[in-house]
């Protein structure tokens, strides 16, 4: 690409270049990459109004990503009838820093944070895992369960939302694509759904539990990344005493991630209750799953370096596909 244009990539261009098993794979390596420090991931700056927007830069020399993301998540807006996460993300070339591409990043951030639960699902779910819980209906719910189908031979989902009709809208409109089985039930709750599954994927913005723990059988694997505050709560204490706990950062988790935060510190659980990094165990410094009955929990609030990766997959593919606009500088 000339070094005076800029790729612009719209939300339907972003769709074509990250399919969602290669989006897989590249999570694998962007959560190693962050957990044997060869990824250069700040905290994210946020700034709080009426929702909150985040700036998310980070770097991974290996793969030659620069990125940029600026994402809001602004709840109140379901009730305006938008979607409640909007962003942007930017590539820099990593040897001269000259943005080569700008896509939408509302769908980069889905599919990348779905990729991010498919690849702890990959890792840590049982082989034979058929049943999977979906809990929340917007667009983080839908790549989760994308993501789920791609990495297991999933027979039946159940999906729960505080609103029933936006989880029959799910339901109809997941139902048979892109690896998801047709078989998609609607749960009359939460713990109900969760009760048969092998898989529980928790993706809403819920500020408390949204099941309880006793509702889970021996063997499940749960993601969850719905919250993404220190007083967000999505999944309960219950959940969190009987889960072998693997995070996606140690130092997001411990800023952001109101599931650990406040357990940790009312003295419910210690800081050795953090099993591992998923990039730890990618990267074979720690071990996952030990046994069919364990019940396992990737807790991720989302790390640029999966942006990063992600837009390195969208701009190669993009320019080998001839996606998008070429804009001048």
């Amino acid at each position: 690409m000339s070094n005076n244009t800029l790729r612009y990539l719209s939300g339907a261009d972003v769709v074509q270049a990250l399919p969602m098993a290669e989006a897989v794979e590249g999570m694998k390596q962007a959560y190693a990459q962050l957990s044997t420090g060869k990824a250069q991931v700040p905290l994210r700056a946020r700034v709080q109004t009426d929702g909150t927007t985040l700036v998310m830069p980070a770097a991974v020399p290996e793969t030659g990503g620069l990125a940029v993301k600026i994402v809001s998540v602004f709840p109140s807006n379901a009730q305006r009838g938008i979607p409640t996460i909007h962003a942007l993300v930017m590539a820099l070339d990593a040897e001269t820093g000259i943005p080569t591409a700008i896509m939408e990043g509302g769908t980069l951030t889905a599919i990348r944070t779905g990729a991010g639960s498919g690849a702890a699902t990959d890792i840590l779910a049982r082989p034979d895992s058929r049943t999977v819980a979906i809990i929340g209906s917007g667009v983080q719910a839908r790549t989760q369960l994308e993501a789920v189908c791609a990495v297991r031979d999933v027979a039946h989902v159940f999906v729960y939302s505080r609103t029933s009709a936006s989880a029959e809208a799910f339901a109809a409109e997941m139902a048979g694509k892109a690896g998801v089985p047709d078989n998609i039930t609607v749960a009359a709750t939460a713990d109900d759904a969760v009760r048969e599954a092998d898989i529980v994927c928790a993706a809403t913005t819920s500020t408390t539990p949204v099941f309880s723990g006793d509702a889970l059988k021996p063997g499940t694997h749960i993601s969850g990344v719905g919250s993404f505050r220190p007083e967000m709560q999505e999944l309960d204490l219950t959940t969190i005493k009987k889960s072998l706990v693997v995070v996606d950062s140690r130092e997001a988790v411990l800023e952001e991630a109101g599931e650990l935060i406040i357990p940790l510190n009312n003295g419910d659980i210690e800081l050795s209750h953090i099993h591992a990094e998923l990039g730890e165990i990618v990267a074979g410094s720690a071990t996952g799953r030990t046994d069919n009955d364990q019940i396992t929990f990737f807790k991720s609030v989302g790390v640029a370096v999966q942006d990063v990766v992600a837009a390195t997959i969208v701009v190669k593919n993009a320019s080998t596909n001839d996606l998008g606009t070429l804009l001048p500088l």
